[in-house]
């Protein structure tokens, strides 16, 4: 179990992340996302313990993390630019790996890159973004530690290794005790892969829950509504989001469950209502848009 108690983090006149609590349980795929500059990269290099927090605690499994080389042991952090050494190949990066890893599983990784098609001795910096992409995640799975932090883990990748990742998680998790902490902003992505998702913004957690109970909680319903007065006090008896016209068509997302909505939306005698299945990416925009992020005024 990864967490974070009022934790805060500065960097000069800075503020990276402010107060934030979050509980990170063993079990499942946690995905982090969260606006530009909200501070998701910050909360992995704090978990990870390469950074100190200013204030509050960042305990793995119970333990603090910084310092404390036992428990960092149980962390690899993948950072959206790999690092490798100059000139170095695969096999170098494995022996690295091995160091700091003392559960790396040198079987496992060569099978990888065969699978992916990777030469072990050939010069990283000649691969491409997407290949060196690849071998980080590769080298990550392969340490064998029970924590995986990944930030932007999908950016370069084609369609076709974005699924392998996906499929990798999915058998290290039922092999072993394998908890992945996905930072990204490929939403759909996530979507597919993720069961809890964390949504980061201005340095603070403005939610933290499974997938599933946001869906059921949260609805994205379609209608038209012939009488303007019954329309209003509809989305009155509702806890709206945001609601969208679009001639006759109203289009609106709220708080509650399916059934709680639409019987509020037939008592307003609808020529026509739908619910509509809500996506991560509607989830972010609805959320953000509340806490006032509001991209609009940007091309307005």
């Amino acid at each position: 179990m990864i967490e974070l108690k009022s934790v805060s983090k500065r960097f000069g006149e800075i503020s990276a992340l402010s107060r934030v609590d979050l509980t990170i349980n063993d079990h499942q795929i946690f995905g982090l996302i969260g606006s530009n500059g909200a501070g998701k990269s910050t909360m992995l290099r704090l978990i990870s313990g390469i950074v100190k927090a200013d204030s509050g605690e960042v305990r793995i499994d119970g333990k603090p993390v910084y310092e404390n080389p036992a428990v960092k042991q149980e962390i690899c952090f993948l950072p959206d630019t790999g690092f490798y050494f100059q000139n170095a190949t695969p096999i170098v990066m494995q022996r690295a790996y091995q160091m700091q890893f003392p559960k790396f599983d040198a079987e496992r990784f060569s099978k990888l890159l065969m699978a992916a098609g990777l030469s072990p001795e050939r010069r990283i910096r000649t691969f491409s973004k997407g290949m060196q992409k690849q071998l980080s995640i590769l080298l990550g799975v392969s340490a064998g530690t029970k924590y995986l932090l990944c930030d932007e883990i999908f950016d370069g990748l084609d369609p076709a290794m974005r699924q392998a990742v996906k499929s990798i998680f999915a058998r290290e998790m039922m092999e072993r005790d394998f908890i992945p902490v996905i930072a990204s902003h490929n939403l759909r992505e996530l979507e597919d892969i993720c069961d809890h998702v964390g949504l980061i913004h201005h340095g603070g957690v403005l939610l933290s829950e499974d997938l599933d109970d946001l869906r059921f909680h949260m609805q994205k319903v379609q209608c038209v509504v012939r009488d303007p007065a019954k329309e209003e006090k509809m989305l009155a008896g509702l806890d709206v989001i945001r609601a969208d016209h679009q001639g006759s068509l109203l289009t609106f997302v709220a708080r509650g469950t399916h059934q709680e909505i639409l019987d509020v939306v037939e008592r307003a005698d609808p020529l026509f209502a739908e619910s509509i299945p809500l996506t991560l990416e509607e989830v972010f925009i609805c959320e953000t848009e509340v806490a006032g992020y509001d991209v609009k005024a940007l091309i307005s």
